[in-house]
């Protein structure tokens, strides 16, 4: 929570930056938009100029035309006078030099006039081309730019719209984590006077606990002062029956991890059960049955001893359990105290020895399977292989009941170890845990591989393939909790390495490691019960006895207000049928119960395959829904008789029958077939049923919780008769 108001500044400081960008980005868009307007005003005008230019082209084009017309009827006039000229000269007719002479100047006034049009044409043609360059060029960049300053334009519109949508997003996620962060506020401010409130009921509680603390401190300083006034603290080993002082913390950790080693062996006691149980269930059906082939003597003790397995294994669980129910949060927990760890060991070591026990029926029972005429050269090699991991199985256990042993005698007086050798029995037995866990790795990889050429082989049977695969489960099972073990065993090995460095009273203990001084007796914690049980005791106020004359009253009433024993004799006995008689009644209707449920699974399946049916029909069909009066005839016979009655009466009304391959469909023209209605109606009919049921099955509990009561109550009165 610390981190949500940095965060939200941090947010804000984002928001504030993108909300100052966005006038820049206006503005930007605004100049471009203004430089767009001017281009296409420029281009406007140039459109204008370049329409004046055409016009201009054009009417000079058209005097072009006229002056080449003109000078072609010149042309003609001039080739006719030549002609003349020829036809005069042939006749011999006689020219005048005044008549040549002005033939001659008109001839050349039209060509110095034909020769300046010809050279203002060229010349108006010259500049057309200029001009049209010009232009050409000019619309040119002029096109650019406008595509530069569309291009520009768009790329501003994209950031633009891109930079909204990126504050809109961020102004959307901030008003979502301004709402969240008010929740939490409104939420942190109901916890804050929920708090406030339960401070301060604690204070004021914490001001009782300490005047009740502070009046109980006055009592034991008075009971210190009046009945302890000195102890001798000079003979250490004396020493070590008084009440040592620890650390609470190591006390609180040493409880966690022994309750979590219960649950291990728990689970390991669980898992060793299930492979005797499974390994009995093979036994007796392989390598003979007992049915046509009969079980030899030392199969039969075999199983005989696998079916005995939790006479061994459940005692070592629930000693276990009742070391770990007497650890008190109070008091000290070393191993020099932990003298209920003893039964733990001897039935630990009971379980040992009888595995060690059943190792040479094991060994027998492979050799009988080996002896069996369909077992190979191969399977005889992996037989092999899992004896030899079974006798390593059983080292493993050995090794560990040899650990414990140690460790559990630790609390005997006289058989301790000095504490410098407690750190190497706890790294034996984590190491003797991870020998463990490779032993049983070992043989469940080698039963595997056993039983799947087992499984290969002809004369190997179904209940033979289902008891193999209990047995391989309840192996993988027994890895993974030896693997759990292991772990837990390595992870907290440095704890129970360590010493505890508790003090007692004058001296320390584990203080001095060279002297290996005096350890704290194994009956200081029994010792120390019995105290706070005795002062506990002490302590309680004396109940209130009844006078002896309101006694005496009561007998009286009590001798008044009863019946005669008969009486009761006979309502006990009558009682006693009707409690009878509600007890079948109850079984009876929790058979019914069970009964109808059965029935409406059965119901909801047979209806969910006619679904299925109903679709299928419907898709292969060209529109006749003849599936669905199957499921509507098949529904009408699971509603009640009244219902079923109605519809029928309903459907005669107005009825008539449709045949098709799938059978008669009767179909109505006034009723609707709703089959989701009718699927509501069943499933409320016996959802109501079920409940009647229930509440019949409650009255009767009640009523027999009620006589039994009263049977109880006049079976007291007899009994004090």
């Amino acid at each position: 929570m610390a981190d949500l108001p940095g965060k939200y500044q941090k947010l804000a400081g984002e928001y504030a930056k993108l909300k100052a960008q966005i006038p820049v980005l206006k503005k930007a868009y605004l100049d471009e938009q203004g430089e767009v307007n001017q281009l296409k005003e420029l281009l406007k005008e140039r459109d204008q100029t370049v329409r004046k230019y055409e016009q201009e082209v054009d009417s000079l084009t058209f005097r072009n035309q006229q002056l080449s017309k003109r000078v072609i009827v010149l042309q003609e006039e001039a080739s006719e006078t030549n002609g003349s000229k020829k036809k005069s000269k042939n006749k011999g007719e006689p020219t005048t030099p005044e008549r040549s002479g002005a033939h001659n100047g008109a001839i050349n006034v039209f060509n110095e006039e034909l020769h300046n049009k010809i050279e203002e044409n060229a010349l108006l043609h010259k500049q057309l081309q200029e001009l049209s360059a010009q232009f050409d060029a000019h619309v040119r960049d002029l096109q650019d730019q406008l595509k530069e300053a569309e291009n520009f334009k768009g790329h501003h519109e994209e950031v633009l719209g891109s930079a909204q949508r990126r504050s809109k997003e961020v102004i959307d996620r901030l008003q979502e984590e301004k709402a969240m962060l008010e929740v939490k506020i409104q939420a942190l401010e109901t916890d804050l006077k929920d708090f406030r409130g339960r401070s301060d009921a604690a204070e004021q509680k914490l001001v009782t606990v300490e005047k009740c603390l502070q009046s109980r401190l006055q009592e034991a300083r008075k009971i210190i002062e009046e009945k302890l006034p000195f102890i001798d603290t000079k003979l250490r080993d004396i020493n070590g029956l008084n009440v040592p002082t620890h650390d609470r913390r190591h006390q609180l950790r040493a409880k966690e991890l022994i309750t979590q080693g219960a649950n291990l062996v728990g689970e390991l006691t669980m898992g060793l059960s299930n492979f005797f149980t499974y390994s009995e269930q093979r036994s007796k059906i392989y390598p003979a049955d007992g049915v046509t082939e009969p079980l030899s003597p030392l199969n039969t003790k075999f199983c005989k001893h696998l079916h005995e397995n939790m006479l061994y294994l459940r005692p070592v669980e629930q000693s276990l359990r009742s070391f770990l129910n007497n650890l008190k949060d109070d008091s000290l927990t070393v191993l020099e105290t932990s003298s209920e760890l003893q039964p733990f060991s001897e039935n630990f070591k009971k379980m040992v020895a009888y595995i060690n026990k059943l190792l040479p029926y094991y060994i027998t029972s492979l050799e009988e399977e080996n002896a069996v005429s369909s077992c190979t050269a191969t399977l005889m090699s992996k037989n092999r292989d899992l004896l030899h991991s079974l006798k390593r199985l059983v080292l493993a256990f050995n090794k560990i009941d040899t650990y414990v042993a140690l460790l559990a005698a630790q609390s005997i007086q006289g058989q301790g170890h000095p504490q410098s050798s407690h750190p190497k029995f706890f790294s034996g037995l984590c190491k003797s845990l991870n020998d463990l866990h490779e032993a049983v790795k070992e043989v469940s990889k080698h039963y595997n591989s056993k039983v799947s050429l087992e499984h290969q082989l002809p004369t190997a049977t179904k209940e033979l393939k289902r008891t193999d695969e209990c047995v391989v489960a309840s192996l993988i099972s027994l890895v993974t909790n030896t693997g759990k073990m292991a772990a837990f065993m390595s992870g907290n090995l440095d704890f129970f390495c360590q010493p505890a460095g508790y003090r007692t009273r004058g001296s320390s203990i584990n203080s001095d490691l060279g002297t290996e001084g005096p350890r704290s007796h194994p009956v200081v914690n029994s010792f120390r019960q019995r105290t706070s049980h005795f002062l506990s005791s002490i302590a309680k106020p004396i109940p209130d006895t009844v006078p002896y004359c309101v006694a005496l009253q009561n007998r009286k009433t009590l001798y008044s207000s009863a019946e005669s024993k008969e009486g009761l004799a006979k309502q006990l006995s009558v009682f006693q049928q009707k409690l009878t008689k509600l007890e079948q009644e109850k079984e009876h209707y929790l058979l019914e119960l069970q009964l109808l449920k059965i029935k409406f699974e059965n119901e909801q399946l047979k209806t969910k395959q006619l679904e299925k049916e109903v679709e299928s029909v419907r898709g292969s069909s060209s529109g006749v829904s003849l599936a669905a009066s199957s499921l509507e005839d098949h529904i009408e016979k699971l509603t009640l008789p009244s219902e079923a009655s109605v519809r029928s009466d309903s459907v005669n009304s107005g009825s008539y029958l449709d045949t098709s391959m799938l059978g008669q469909l009767e179909t109505s023209g006034t009723v609707k077939n709703d089959i989701d209605t009718r699927e509501q109606l069943i499933i409320n009919h016996y959802n109501v049923r079920i409940n009647e049921l229930t509440l019949q099955l409650q009255q009767a509990e009640s009523k027999a919780v009620h006589f039994h009561a009263e049977v109880s109550c006049y079976s007291n009165q007899d009994e004090i008769e």
